[in-house]
């Protein structure tokens, strides 16, 4: 299990260095002029030759891609004398339209991105795996025909629908939630506060995946009580809970995880339509703003963060497959 797991971290980080070294190229050969995207309209060229120098991008594009590495570990100074800043590790980039080090940027959207992604996560999952195993034991009867309506409508309803239809009726109709326009509000100094402000994005999104992880959980649910083991134990005598919970869903949560953790890993990466209907100021909503605006280096660092998400997600979900799944580990 070590010797699995020392391999698969090697490779992830590996895949993490390609994924940055790409993406970091990608953007740099853009027909663009990153310089003169850092100053407005009445910026001359001594301007912007000045913050060309300052951040680097009159180096070699090997050059300017170790200098962004080395920054994650070591930090990065822009400019000399007295004109100069740093931006301390782990740094990702500067950006002039935000006058701020991506890192401080992101560590001010980070969190909310992750408590938006988290709080769906559990939504959807004690949700979707319920209704999933629920409209499986109940195949073809009322339980699993309420079942395939809200899967039907999950499915079929955009989130943005969704947000909306909450706001307008949840919020501002019937007020049962405080609308969530008003601002931000942190878990560490309000909890119930926060609760009630990430409640609808929470089920905007789990709405969503719930639908799509109730059909999931109900086919393979299906299939795997089908299986040869499944029915030498009910011939045993086995309990029917014993059966359900000791050897039909412990083969069923490993495809659910792997499909859970990706799935995470995308809003990780930004749930930008959530994010905007609810006035979320995270990640999703800081990327499509650095779009609009050709703010690169945001850009490059949340391509970066999203993909590096992923790679992790991935590695996580190998980990908790190899204990779930005995077979799969490399001896």
């Amino acid at each position: 299990m070590v010797l699995f797991a020392l391999r698969r971290l090697g490779f992830s980080i590996f895949t993490l260095l390609v994924v940055s070294f790409a993406v970091y190229v990608i953007f740099a050969i853009l027909p663009f002029d990153p310089a003169a995207l850092t100053c407005g309209q009445k910026c001359n060229d001594i301007v912007v030759e000045a913050n060309r120098i300052r951040l680097g991008y009159d180096k070699p594009l090997l050059v300017q891609y170790w200098l962004f590495l080395s920054g994650i570990f070591f930090g990065r100074s822009y400019g000399v004398g007295q004109a100069a800043f740093v931006c301390p590790a782990p740094s990702l980039g500067y950006s002039f339209n935000e006058n701020a080090c991506v890192t401080d940027l992101l560590k001010t959207t980070l969190p909310i991105t992750v408590t938006l992604a988290v709080g769906a996560l559990i939504m959807w999952m004690v949700v979707g795996v319920t209704l999933g195993v629920i409209a499986a034991k109940f195949r073809g009867r009322t339980p699993d025909t309420a079942s395939s309506v809200f899967v039907l409508l999950g499915t079929s309803l955009p989130t943005f629908v969704t947000g909306l239809v909450l706001l307008i009726w949840v919020s501002i109709k019937w007020k049962i939630v405080p609308l969530t326009l008003t601002g931000y509000v942190s878990f560490l100094d309000n909890p119930f506060g926060a609760f009630k402000y990430f409640l609808l994005p929470w089920i905007t999104l789990a709405i969503a995946y719930a639908a799509l992880y109730t059909r999931f959980t109900r086919a393979a649910v299906l299939e795997t009580m089908s299986e040869d083991y499944v029915r030498t134990a009910r011939a045993k005598g086995l309990d029917e809970r014993k059966i359900l919970f000791k050897h039909t869903l412990r083969a069923v949560f490993a495809p659910i995880v792997t499909l859970a953790g990706l799935d995470f890993a995308g809003l990780i990466g930004g749930a930008i339509i959530t994010e905007t209907i609810f006035n979320l100021p995270g990640l999703g909503r800081l990327t499509l703003r650095s779009v609009y605006e050709f703010d690169l280096s945001v850009v490059v660092a949340t391509t970066i963060l999203a993909a590096g998400v992923v790679i992790v997600m991935n590695l996580l979900v190998d980990m908790f497959y190899a204990v779930l799944d005995p077979r799969v580990r490399v001896q």
